[in-house]
Order: structure tokens, then sequence, then C-alpha cells
């Protein structure tokens, strides 16, 4: 073998035995959102929300949701998502919303016009995305949040 052969294959031995980097999850690129809730054990649908943007469809904590795309560029290319869901429970109350709001930071909630709760929670992917390990992250919060929100509003 050629002296500078056993150079190559043992640099090549070690990149093989690097753990492989985590893929940057991207607003441009839906199926990076996806193959990270998936990686974290949720479902994961992508289809087209009634405007043309890419939405995915999903669950956790006994709820559906959705990952909804925005500032999107001709329906791609889009910079932020918000994770959403919403309940039928009627009668609520406004104080019931706002001391969740209160006491809960990075989600908010509101009552839609028929009075329904909802929540959402949102993610800036502009400038390149996030690390799958950041995302994970904030799927983790997303879920804890839902399970806090059912009990605030007695779901």
């Amino acid at each position: 073998m050629h002296p500078w052969g056993k150079s190559v294959v043992a640099a090549a031995a070690m990149v093989a035995a690097m753990p492989a980097v985590a893929q940057t999850v991207q607003g441009t690129r839906p199926e990076t959102i996806m193959t990270a809730l998936r990686d974290a054990g949720y479902r994961a649908v992508l289809s087209k929300d009634n405007v043309g943007d890419p939405v995915i469809k999903s669950g956790a904590a006994g709820v559906d949701f959705s990952v909804l795309f925005y500032n999107c560029t001709e329906h791609k290319d889009c910079k932020t998502v918000q994770f959403y869901a919403g309940f039928v429970k009627k009668g609520l109350s406004l104080d019931t919303i706002n001391k969740w709001n209160a006491e809960h930071r990075f989600g908010r909630a509101y009552l839609d016009d028929e009075k329904d709760p909802r929540i959402e929670m949102d993610l800036d992917l502009d400038k390149g995305g996030v690390s799958s390990a950041l995302f994970q992250a904030n799927i983790a919060t997303w879920e804890s949040l839902l399970g806090d929100f059912q009990k605030a509003i007695d779901f």
C-alpha cells in the first residue's frame, strides 16, 4: 500500500465511526419537520391548507394538532411555523383563558368566534432553521402545553 494510502483508509474509518450530523429543521423544507416529528415518535402527515401552504397533521397528549406554515413565498420557502390545536368545548370564560395565558410563557390561548378554546405556539425557522435537537425540545414544550391546557379547560 502506498504510504499515504494508510492515512486515507484511517481517515475514512474515523469519518464512518462519527455519528451522523443531525439534520437542520427548516420551514423551507417541510419534510425536515415531518422527519423530526417522526423521529420524536409522533405521526406526521404533510398536506396543503386551504390557501395552498404546507400543513402537517400530527398529535400529542391525546390531541390532534397541526403544524401550520407561515411567511411563505408562493406556498413554499416558509420562514415560520405554528403549532395549533382547537377544542370543541363551550362555556369557558375569558378569565380561564387569561389565567392560562398569564401562567404560560411559550404558548397562547384564546376563544375563537364560536367561543371554542384554541392554543398556539410559534417557532421561527428563518435564517437556516434550527437543529433537530432544538426542534424536538420545542415539540416537548408543545406537548407539555397541550397537557396543561387540557387540564385548565377541563377537557
